[in-house]
């Protein structure tokens, strides 16, 4: 690692999620990288999460000077995630982003490890690596099947970006951002897209920098319909034939999404075990 350390921002958009948001915040306020901005932006919640991020707040101040403490946080009435991310890069400072969702975990040295793959590799815009699946108590349930992509295969559905892993260099946010305010589920496949017709993207495979949280409330359990629909718009935007691979693999997620589903509430249920 160089002896100039890039300012790294990590976003956390939050609402109703104070069961796992002491877990995400202090994830992240755990790290060993040095120069860490860190923001949460929640949606005015109504349980108890305003309370986790004052109490760690204060407990983050009196720490040592090794670790981190929240730098800015706000709780106020927003039009959901996207908004939410939007709102805390336009406070961030830093020279590479990152956003992790309030049931989402980063695993010990996951940030030193991108951004020393970043300082080195300045070509590189995005640098992604593997993730588990956890249960709500944070039991490894599985592995999500990353893998190396660019911009054509991305268009043609190929994503295999874990999005808790991703970092990804600042300049790309100020040229091509924010994220499209109009998307629910594929606002960040429509920003990599866009990112990776500029720059290539780089998966680092051999390490785990993060935990998907999978539970029954989860945007990937109630709302996974959402997503493909939204990624054809994306495709369809950027001049996507209708005879295309993410075309076809949008009917094949239709016909085995009643699988997926039950497949997630089955392993979500594996609290105890």
């Amino acid at each position: 690692m160089p002896n100039s350390f890039p300012l790294v921002s990590v976003i956390t958009p939050s609402f109703n999620q104070a069961r796992f948001l002491e877990a995400t915040i202090q994830s992240v306020l755990g790290q060993d990288y040095p120069n860490l901005e860190y923001i949460i932006v929640d949606g005015g919640s109504t349980d108890a999460s305003v309370d986790v991020i004052k109490t760690l707040e204060s407990n983050s101040l009196l720490l040592d000077s090794r670790k981190h403490s929240i730098a800015w946080w706000v709780s106020e009435k927003d039009k959901g995630q996207t908004d939410a991310i939007n709102k805390g890069f336009n406070r961030a400072k830093g020279e590479i982003l990152a956003w992790l969702n309030s049931d989402d975990t980063y695993n010990p040295g996951a940030i030193s490890a991108a951004v020393k793959y970043l300082t080195e590799n300045p070509e590189v815009a995005v640098v992604y690596s593997d993730c588990n699946y956890i249960n709500e108590n944070g039991k490894v349930i599985g592995q999500f099947s990353a893998a190396q992509t660019d911009h054509r295969r991305l268009r043609e559905g190929y994503v295999h970006i874990p999005q808790q892993t991703m970092f990804f260099r600042a300049k790309y946010w100020r040229e091509l951002g924010p994220l499209d305010p109009s998307f629910y589920f594929a606002m960040d496949y429509d920003l990599w897209t866009r990112i990776a017709a500029k720059a290539p993207f780089k998966y680092i495979s051999g390490q785990t920098w993060a935990n998907f949280r999978i539970h029954d409330l989860g945007k990937s359990s109630t709302a996974d319909d959402r997503c493909w629909p939204e990624m054809l718009r994306v495709h369809y935007r950027d001049g996507g034939s209708f005879f295309s691979i993410i075309v076809a693999k949008y009917y094949v997620r239709k016909i085995v999404g009643p699988l997926w589903k039950w497949r997630i509430a089955k392993t979500s249920k594996q609290v105890n075990r």
